[in-house]
């Protein structure tokens, strides 16, 4: 493997930081940021220092009573980005395989290439972008440890049901390996008591997850891991190496937005509700765009038809021409898409369509 580690980066990750901030800002997968003072917290609530050992106990205790897992399964990171590596390092050895589904995330790849896996593929259907089972069947094998994949699918939306998530899992159980299931964007089906793929057999599914996208909590960075008690003992220990002791402020933050989830859920609904509908009638109208319509979800990845290659350089002059930020396919490994964000405040959706819908048209012209 040719790959200096020394040098990593996650491209993906240097366009999100640099990119997304545009005056049309199409970009971004979360919600809206979700305002402290909402919260309703005081001063008095918060203190710098705490006692966190592994986990902040009322941190691990209020997503265990969320997910109805034991505390022990619970381990606590720094957004899902980080859950997906300790799972990621606890799963597979350098030189050992796993199966990633395709398009996926770019940084599920970064962080597996940084690990020293090695990745094998799988295929979403490009018509649907539902999981591929025979395809999966046909490439997972006696190496395979981990089987990665989204649900929402990112960039996609689309939604794995329990049924296709059952058949993935005895595929798995029958060779050993486990499931790793990222559901950030589940969390956007907004359920009270939501149901994790770790429900469904807690020795092969392992999930990730965090308040960053569907509740704007992103500055919190509280991400968590449902697997289980040795596995979870041993990604606490990994955790010693990268990340040692979290901030204490976010975590007391954290306990008070799960008391509140269900407020802030009804918020952000509102808002996702209606700059979906505007989406949707965006789309409808344009020629140009052919998409799939998932049922959920903050984001959308149509494919540019006038676009031959990449969809880079349309990207491009729409930042240089118009200030929209969309995020280049080329990410998600299916470079004549685009993939389209409405988790802004509404009346930022409703500009930032209306500017892309003259910028198309002048594309006409």
């Amino acid at each position: 493997m040719n790959f200096q580690r020394s040098h990593a980066r996650s491209s993906y990750m240097e366009f999100a930081k640099l990119y997304s901030g545009a005056k049309y800002n199409l970009a971004t997968s979360g919600m809206a940021s979700y305002p402290l003072a909402d919260l309703g917290v005081t001063i008095d609530q918060l203190e710098i220092n705490g006692s966190t050992i592994y986990g902040y106990e009322p941190l691990n205790r209020a997503i265990a009573a969320r997910y109805r897992v034991p505390v022990e399964s619970v381990v606590a990171a720094t957004g899902t980005s980080m859950a997906n590596y300790l799972t990621l390092a606890a799963s597979a050895n350098p030189g050992e395989e796993i199966l990633v589904e395709q398009p996926t995330y770019g940084l599920i790849l970064d962080a597996a290439r940084y690990l020293g896996l090695d990745i094998k593929r799988f295929q979403r259907d490009p018509k649907t972008f539902d999981i591929d089972l025979a395809d999966l069947e046909r490439n997972i094998s006696k190496r395979t440890k981990l089987i990665v994949l989204c649900n929402l699918h990112n960039p996609t939306s689309a939604l794995t049901p329990e049924s296709t998530l059952r058949t993935i899992g005895e595929f798995a159980k029958k060779v050993g390996a486990r499931v790793l299931a990222d559901e950030v964007y589940l969390e956007v089906l907004w359920q009270h008591e939501p149901k994790s793929a770790f429900h469904i057999d807690p020795e092969v599914f392992i999930s990730t997850n965090s308040l960053t996208k569907a509740y704007g909590l992103s500055g919190l960075r509280c991400g968590w891991v449902l697997t289980t008690p040795e596995m979870a003992d041993r990604m606490w220990h990994l955790n010693d190496v990268h990340a040692a002791t979290p901030a204490h402020i976010p975590e007391l933050l954290s306990v008070v937005a799960f008391s509140k989830l269900d407020q802030i859920a009804a918020k952000q609904k509102a808002v996702l509700d209606e700059n979906r509908r505007l989406l949707r009638a965006f789309l409808e109208s344009q020629s140009q765009l052919e998409y799939v319509w998932p049922e959920h979800g903050t984001v959308v990845f149509p494919h540019v038809k006038a676009v031959k290659g990449t969809a880079d350089e349309f990207c491009k002059r729409l930042l240089q021409d118009s200030n929209i930020s969309v995020v280049p396919g080329s990410f998600f490994e299916m470079p004549e898409h685009i993939r389209i964000g409405v988790g802004t405040p509404t009346e930022s959706v409703r500009a930032s369509l209306g500017q892309f819908t003259k910028a198309l048209n002048s594309k006409r012209k």
